[in-house]
């Protein structure tokens, strides 16, 4: 199994969970991170680092928030690995908790 960002991270990218993940695994886009599945060791270290509450074990995913399993797959090969924490999007405090964020992902 493997862990999962989801939909909450969209227009936030709060990177608190990075500096804790010890096998680098985070992979950072436009506004979004994802764990690259083949490398997480699901530690679940990051979990409680997550501001916005975005990170779940694969098999604890919301029903609603499922597709992000393919998609965290999909683009971890797209996007640069991230080990340490940055100030998150300028915005994120505002983004955090909005629903329906996935029409703003930026690939």
């Amino acid at each position: 199994m493997t862990h999962v960002v989801t939909e909450n991270c969209i227009k936030c990218k709060f990177t608190d969970c990075v500096d804790v993940c010890p096998v680098d695994c985070f992979k950072e886009g436009p506004n979004f991170l994802v764990i690259d599945p083949d490398e997480c060791i699901d530690c679940a270290v990051c979990i409680p680092e997550c501001p916005a509450d975005a990170i779940f074990a694969e098999e604890d995913v919301p029903a609603d928030q499922v597709r992000f399993i393919e998609l965290n797959a999909e683009l971890s090969p797209l996007y640069k690995t991230i080990s340490r924490s940055k100030e998150p999007l300028p915005d994120a405090d505002d983004w955090n908790g909005k629903p329906d964020k996935l029409k703003h992902l930026e690939r």
